[in-house]
């Protein structure tokens, strides 16, 4: 790719307040209150994609937020990139723990991004990395260097969920048809040491309810005469862990894999300071399940945790009541073989029955998706390993990710396709979190890295 640098060089200014603008918008796709702030990220995300150079660009409604789907084919006989990325964004409560408002992009220095970092929701995940695409794009056609076809399908419903997009895919398999998926929603180990992600745990997502009176109760009239729905729920959630963080659930390991000692020894050549990751979270130790490293218990390990938890007053001041009602909201990260729809009856099983006489449950499954585990031998890893080598001068390291993306076995079940996940976030980014940022270097890096993949891609297909 000639001229990539001195073109981002001279684009730098423009990239940085293209990213911002789009970083404005709040598309919250979780609460309907920011309905139209998500059509009108996907129509600006259309522009973007036109100006960019796709020929044709569409938004296509489906049951909830529209899809952007565009595409530049320069022959058929050539290979064909379908890009996959969301333009929705997480809610970015709590408001009070930013530094900045979520939605007032600032560019800030820190000791991981020198160059400096823009802090706003949407920021890394994935208004950035999806918009990365965008700008390779517009520099591959402007200069004439697009080596094969290109398609992008990019969503608003990623952090609800994905709900439409199986059937948008499997209604569309001829217009998305192609040789490989690339995603940018995913991290590498350090910008000095770039890594390509191979694995992505599944996820099932639940809300439960525990119901006691049909009233709320003085707890002076009533304590420790009946249930209490918070008290209840609180035990039945300890439950869920023995005393060494193994998940009690019945039948939730069956289809865990167990790496072997060599896979595990490989993960172990990833660089990580121990000490360095509790300094960064500001805690004295970490925690997990018994006999797994940190970096196994985030990726290759199976998890539960509750994601919140509420009932009862929670306003200033103090009432003395006993709750109707309790509720919380758990998540549960699978590895590859286990089935998202089975462990999510195995909870709700469980659930209901370790219930006691005093309370009634319900569990509402919310959503849910399967991990996935991508081949280091394919076409595909070797364009981006030797895209990430050229451009950071060092071969990136293959690593699995505690993360979920769950449209990626959806999309190789359909599409009969692999992805690649070039990420180029940091662990750091705080995705999902208050001040959620993302790398100038990062973003600019990106930008120079995803042309080479076209091309390393193009020559492998030959």
């Amino acid at each position: 790719m000639k001229n990539i640098q001195s073109y981002i060089k001279e684009h730098k200014d423009r990239f940085i307040s293209e990213l911002i603008e789009l970083l404005k918008i709040p598309s919250v796709s979780a609460d309907s209150a920011f309905k139209n702030d998500v059509l009108k990220t996907a129509q600006a995300v259309k522009t973007n994609l036109e100006k960019a150079g796709c020929h044709t660009v569409e938004i296509c409604p489906t049951q909830g937020h529209p899809i952007v789907y565009g595409e530049k084919m320069i022959d058929k006989t050539l290979p064909t990139i379908l890009v996959y990325g969301h333009y929705d964004v997480q809610p970015p409560d709590p408001l009070n723990l930013w530094n900045s408002p979520p939605f007032e992009p600032v560019i800030k220095k820190t000791d991981l991004h020198p160059e400096g970092a823009i802090f706003a929701r949407g920021a890394c995940d994935d208004k950035g990395q999806m918009y990365m695409h965008i700008k390779a794009l517009e520099f591959m056609v402007s200069t004439e260097q697009l080596p094969c076809n290109v398609k992008f399908m990019i969503e608003g419903e990623e952090e609800i969920g994905s709900a439409n997009l199986a059937t948008f895919v499997k209604t569309n398999q001829d217009k998305l048809k192609n040789d490989v998926i690339l995603i940018s929603d995913t991290g590498m180990i350090a910008n000095d040491v770039p890594s390509i992600t191979t694995g992505l745990r599944g996820l099932s997502y639940v809300e439960v309810e525990v119901t006691g009176p049909n009233r709320d109760l003085h707890s002076g009239l009533y304590g420790g005469a009946v249930a209490n729905p918070i008290n209840i729920l609180a035990k039945m959630i300890a439950s869920l862990h023995d005393e060494n963080n193994h998940i009690t659930i019945p039948g939730f390991y069956d289809k865990v894999d167990e790496l072997s000692a060599k896979e595990r020894i490989e993960m172990a050549k990833a660089p990580f300071n121990l000490e360095d990751y509790k300094k960064a979270l500001n805690i004295e130790d970490v925690y997990g399940e018994t006999g797994y490293t940190t970096n196994e218990r985030n990726s290759i390990r199976p998890t539960l945790d509750v994601n919140g938890i509420w009932g009862g007053y929670t306003g200033e001041g103090a009432k003395t009541v006993i709750a109707s009602k309790a509720y919380a909201k758990i998540s549960m990260r699978l590895v590859p073989h286990q089935d998202w729809e089975e462990i999510t009856q195995l909870f709700k099983k469980h659930f209901e029955s370790i219930a006691p006489k005093g309370v009634t449950v319900k569990v509402t499954p919310h959503h849910g998706g399967q991990g996935y585990v991508t081949p280091i031998d394919s076409i595909g890893y070797q364009a981006a390993s030797k895209a990430y080598e050229t451009t950071f001068g060092k071969k990136p390291i293959p690593q699995r990710s505690g993360g979920s993306i769950p449209i990626v076995s959806l999309f190789e079940q359909e599409l009969k396709s692999k992805t690649i996940l070039m990420g180029f976030g940091l662990d750091s980014d705080a995705i999902h979190s208050p001040n959620e940022h993302f790398g100038i270097f990062n973003y600019l890096k990106g930008i120079e890295t995803i042309p080479l993949f076209y091309k390393y891609f193009t020559e492998l297909s030959k």
